[in-house]
């Protein structure tokens, strides 16, 4: 999954070793799995070379995108263009 994080979220994120994000849409910290259960366990956290991008390394205790399904990016662009 891709989830935006503040500073905020990154610091709860490190303290407690589960993921935590900002929700842009409904301007508020999100805890990953707070009302599903499927949180994410933080096994650490990676920084690409130009340092503006994150990777968590996670556990899952379940899948990872609100549809069920185990990876957000469970479609293809051309599933999408692919419509009767």
């Amino acid at each position: 999954m891709v989830a935006w994080m503040n500073a905020d979220a990154l610091r709860l994120t490190q303290e407690t070793g589960e993921a935590h994000f900002w929700s842009r849409s409904r301007g508020e910290l999100w805890h990953k799995g707070a009302t599903s259960g499927h949180i994410m366990h933080v096994r650490d956290i990676r920084v690409d070379c130009d340092a503006d991008t994150l990777l968590l390394l996670v556990d899952p205790a379940g899948p990872a995108c609100h549809t069920g399904a185990p990876s957000c990016f469970f479609r293809t662009l051309k599933d999408l263009t692919d419509t009767p």
